[in-house]
């Protein structure tokens, strides 16, 4: 139900409207710093929500004044191969990354390293005027490790890619929608209510349809044309046995809105 809420030490999940969820990272005193707890708190979050019939799209953000300022190096000061090994990242990243509902990332400040990786796992980023992206792992002996190296060329481009990943330069959010990293850049103060309307109105669409289309869009990162567009032409006679094609072509039809089911 909308207003709903969960408190914990790590994560803020609220349900700001029907079929909406906000998971909002709780540690602003550490600029959201992601340290194995709060990693842990958001795949079990994502997949509690991913699974619930009630939500249908999540909004992800970060108390305070930034999205999150990466990992909480703390953690890996003295880490060896061994122990980085048994923490599994990949399965945490993987929840995220898995989740079959929407996301919609809002960014305010800094979203840098794991930070940046993390709301490059969204399928929208709405960023204020004045965030700040970047993978600046490089400038201190790392590598990404979250999946930036993929993600980032995917997405700006080899060039592009390199440039960012090599100098581990920051990106501001003008530019950083100007190479395609982003999808909306909007004022500061107006983050939260962009991202929230797009949430909605998603949430308002055929279930069915839209988990596809991400499903879709998703595989089309990992697979060639062909491959693609075969996996597309199924999904689209599958759509034909859903309840909500039927009503909202009839809404279509008879210029009314559509009273989607979910079905």
């Amino acid at each position: 139900m909308p207003g709903e809420s969960r408190l914990s030490s790590l994560l803020l999940i609220t349900r700001p409207a029907d079929g909406v969820a906000r998971v909002s990272l709780n540690r602003p005193e550490r600029r959201n710093a992601l340290n194995m707890a709060l990693r842990v708190a958001l795949a079990e979050a994502f997949r509690e929500l991913g699974s619930d019939p009630g939500v249908r799209a999540i909004v992800l953000t970060g108390e305070g004044s930034s999205f999150s300022a990466g990992a909480d190096l703390n953690e890996y000061l003295d880490a060896t191969t061994i122990e980085v090994f048994k923490r599994d990242m990949h399965l945490l990243w993987g929840a995220i990354a898995e989740c079959p509902k929407p996301v919609i990332a809002a960014v305010n400040g800094y979203a840098l390293g794991g930070g940046c990786e993390l709301a490059l796992h969204a399928d929208i980023i709405v960023a204020g005027r004045s965030a700040v992206f970047g993978q600046p792992e490089v400038k201190i002996g790392l590598i990404p490790g979250g999946g930036a190296t993929q993600r980032v060329t995917r997405a700006v481009g080899k060039y592009a890619a390199m440039r960012l990943l090599l100098t581990g330069e920051p990106l501001p959010a003008a530019e950083a929608l100007a190479l395609g990293l982003i999808s909306k850049l909007v004022d500061d103060g107006e983050v939260a209510a962009v991202a929230l309307d797009y949430a909605t109105r998603i949430a308002a669409l055929p279930a069915i349809a839209v988990r596809q289309i991400k499903e879709l869009v998703v595989d089309s990162m990992n697979s060639g044309l062909d491959s693609g567009l075969r996996l597309e032409r199924k999904a689209f006679q599958i759509i034909f046995s859903t309840e909500d094609k039927t009503e909202g072509i009839k809404a279509f039809l008879e210029k009314r809105p559509p009273r989607f089911g979910g079905n």
